[in-house]
């Protein structure tokens, strides 16, 4: 069975990891959720993650936590496959009131909300983490 949303896929696992206090949750491997993690690690929101060659190649990420509490309160998908949402730099979102962040693709790569509005580019907004 194909998987329809890959991007969506990874959230889900995440969010379920969490929900059952998961040290570590496996996915399948794509260049896509390995910028899309880099860019979580990078802002503090999971520890790390490694990715494993082979057959079926994986990625085993390694959640984050606060005093028992996820550090992920809500991981959520903006554009879905059959619903693409833009936005120009001036229009981004701020996600619970610039306390959390956005991922925007941009022409420049993937970025956060904040780094999107330096920059002055717009983009396809991925997803909000809060």
């Amino acid at each position: 069975m194909s998987i329809q949303d890959p991007i969506a896929n990874l959230f889900s696992s995440i969010n379920n990891a969490q929900a059952r206090s998961k040290d570590f949750v496996k996915v399948p491997s794509s260049s896509k959720k390995l910028a899309l993690l880099s860019m979580l690690k990078q802002e503090g929101y999971i520890q790390s993650f490694v990715a494993s060659e082979g057959s079926k190649p994986e990625i085993e990420i390694k959640l984050k936590y606060f005093e028992g509490a996820p550090v992920i309160k809500q991981l959520k998908r903006i554009s879905k496959p059959g619903l693409r949402q833009y936005s120009n730099y001036k229009d981004l979102p701020e996600v619970n009131g610039g306390l959390g962040i956005a991922i925007v693709s941009t022409s420049k790569g993937l970025m956060t909300d904040q780094q999107a509005r330096e920059a002055k580019v717009g983009g396809e907004l991925i997803c909000s983490v809060f």
